[in-house]
């Protein structure tokens, strides 16, 4: 694949500000005649790949910087044309005037992506891969870093190159059904074609599911804190967070909607929920914020419920207990007597079934240890054995991919191969929108060497 344009672009590939470095890129056909430009002397004898410390100037010849040029001979580039790097002093108004003599000199400024495209465009990565990359500049803890390296080192494409190959073979299987019907073909050809069906769709809706119970690893492990008024849900946020984020008050009912932040334990990427007090006898406010609370404990990932050590059991905390038996089979709980440092009060035998931590936040190790169990929870989430689709679009074209085979399972029963083939090929036009366009002579290709015909 070659790219479509013949323009040479150009943007800074660091940000601006102060720093000791800014890198300026062009890239295209004209790359190397703009540097020279710059640089007022012939640099296309410029050895690809190594470093040149060279005097660049204005317009004006006024010296704008001393600054190294990097070369990068297509198609041996990221974006697989001539690309030009300036390696000049850090600050705004360097980089800018680089960039500004670089579009004088016909250059034009890259837009959100470009070069990224031009890199697809020619080639050298495809969408799963092209996809990855814009995620990991927004990648912000451990676990999507290591997945996205993943994609970004191609095990996507390796994935969709092998569901293309499956499909590429049923299809040519169909075909010769249809084309050569009066030909010797194997008896076992339809339920062959059953079992390798069953299988691509078996491997793609575990794929689907999977990358759906772990899209935390993206997106932040939500963890929601629940309990009745002043069990310390707000104190523990701000323990957590190392910040007075949440008020606290010994006043009922000061928390009336959930508060959520954000931040990072273990390399892991944690969204921290407090909610408003469940309890009866709320105002029409704080009763809002009580079912929001609800919601977002049906939300999360994972509930951290809170009980007072200094108060009694009561009411109030039994309508949480009814809450946690309704989500210990499909969420992960953690379940927190508080306040251990004051007189215990509370029936702490209530608790055995969920093993119950004893948390004083006034005890650094105390909250060390409840890190500490997430931490272990986390880590039992890991899975760096198991592929996941990263974004929406990739869910949806594998959405795709599965509702036209479960289409095609009743014509290929039915014998109504020419319709079957259809569905088919559709399956196969959503697997190239993830990775690069399906030709159509592939297809030819599978069926003449997987089958001797005589022709």
């Amino acid at each position: 694949m070659t790219s479509i344009t013949h323009s040479t672009i150009v943007a800074p590939a660091t940000t601006y500000g102060n720093s000791s470095l800014n890198v300026i890129r062009l890239s295209g056909t004209r790359s190397l005649d703009i540097a020279s430009q710059l640089a007022k002397k012939d640099l296309t004898t410029l050895q690809p790949r190594f470093a040149k410390l060279t005097k660049i100037y204005f317009e004006n010849n006024i010296l704008l910087d001393e600054c190294i040029i990097i070369y990068f001979k297509s198609p041996h580039s990221y974006t697989t044309e001539d690309i030009v790097e300036f390696q000049c002093h850090g600050g705004t108004f360097i980089a800018k005037s680089i960039i500004e003599e670089c579009i004088k000199y016909g250059a034009t400024l890259a837009k959100p992506g470009e070069f990224t495209k031009r890199a697809f465009l020619g080639g050298r990565i495809d969408l799963t891969q092209a996809q990855a990359v814009a995620k990991l500049i927004q990648s912000n803890n451990a676990q999507a870093h290591k997945m996205l390296m993943r994609h970004l080192k191609g095990e996507m494409q390796e994935f969709c190159e092998d569901l293309r190959e499956s499909l590429l073979k049923i299809l040519a299987h169909s075909e010769v059904f249809i084309d050569y019907a009066e030909e010797e073909l194997p008896q076992n050809l339809l339920q062959s074609i059953q079992d390798q069906l069953d299988s691509i769709l078996h491997t793609l809706s575990n794929l689907s599911e999977q990358s759906h119970q772990k899209r935390n690893i993206f997106e932040g492990y939500k963890i929601c804190i629940i309990g009745k008024p002043n069990v310390g849900k707000s104190s523990l946020l701000n323990a957590l967070l190392k910040d007075n984020r949440a008020i606290v008050s010994d006043i009922a009912g000061t928390t009336r909607d959930s508060i959520e932040e954000s931040f990072m334990l273990d390399g892991h990427l944690l969204r921290l929920i407090d909610t408003a007090g469940i309890r009866k006898n709320a105002d029409v406010i704080e009763n809002e914020g009580i079912q929001r609370s609800l919601q977002k404990a049906k939300d999360s990932d994972l509930l951290l419920a809170l009980f007072d050590n200094s108060r009694i059991l009561d009411d109030e905390d039994l309508a949480i207990l009814d809450l946690l038996e309704k989500y210990k089979d499909s969420k992960k709980i953690v379940v927190i007597i508080n306040k251990v440092d004051l007189e215990t009060c509370f029936n702490q035998e209530s608790l055995a079934p969920f093993q119950p931590l004893l948390l004083s936040l006034k005890n650094k190790d105390s909250l060390q240890s409840l890190k500490n169990h997430l931490k272990t929870i986390l880590s039992s989430q890991d899975d760096n054995h198991t592929l996941l689709l990263t974004s929406q679009y990739q869910f949806e074209a594998i959405q795709t991919c599965v509702q036209v085979l479960k289409a095609s399972i009743i014509p290929l029963q039915n014998g109504e191969l020419e319709l079957f083939s259809f569905h088919i090929n559709e399956a196969l036009q959503a697997i190239a929108s993830l990775t690069r366009p399906y030709e159509y002579s592939q297809m030819l290709d599978k069926m003449f060497s997987d089958f001797c015909l005589g022709k």
